[in-house]
């Protein structure tokens, strides 16, 4: 399967390649970037890489998920956000993780907007969720900046996690008054 490019201003959405282990593995063996991840600890090298195919595979199974984000000034892989939506999971989601050096510069809520985009225009999604655990207030800003709800809650990987969600329609609607 081809992974699709995104562009925005700032960023380039784009599948993830094996050069980009070196950084994936910083963000995800970095306990502060992961504490409200999974299962909210870091990840060895051997379990980034694993992640990383994972996320691979849920493109090639499901048709969409996850791009690794590179910012478009450094050539730096930044981070990964995107689609997701494995077995089980409690609705079409999307998610998003920085490397902690990319914090508090935008670049989730640029690229979230552009995944948003993707779901409710090219995958016709008619409801898209984040999960954040309610502890995560940056997580919960993006979110509401993305114009999600809190919807409820629900329990991931043995935590609690609160659900933000936004319709189709809303979303449309917002982004008319951006």
């Amino acid at each position: 399967m081809q992974i699709p490019q995104l562009e925005t201003q700032r960023l380039i959405l784009r599948g993830f390649r094996e050069e980009d282990l070196d950084a994936y593995t910083e963000m995800c063996s970095d306990p502060e970037v992961m504490r409200y991840i999974g299962e909210g600890k870091p990840l060895s090298r051997w379990e980034s890489w694993r992640n990383m195919a994972m996320m691979l595979g849920h493109w090639q199974l499901r048709g969409y998920g996850i791009w690794a984000v590179e910012e478009r000034s450094s050539g730096e892989m930044i981070g990964r956000i995107g689609c997701w939506k494995p077995e089980g999971w409690p609705g079409f989601e999307i998610g998003w993780t920085l490397r902690r050096t990319y914090w508090g510069h935008g670049f989730a809520t640029e690229a979230a907007t552009t995944a948003m985009d993707y779901a409710f225009g090219e995958l016709q999604q008619s409801h898209v969720i984040s999960l954040i655990r309610p502890q995560n207030a940056a997580s919960i800003r993006v979110a509401e900046r993305l114009g999600e709800k809190l919807e409820g809650k629900t329990q991931m990987f043995g935590s609690e996690a609160v659900i933000y969600g936004i319709h189709r329609e809303d979303w449309f609607a917002t982004m008319q008054n951006l």
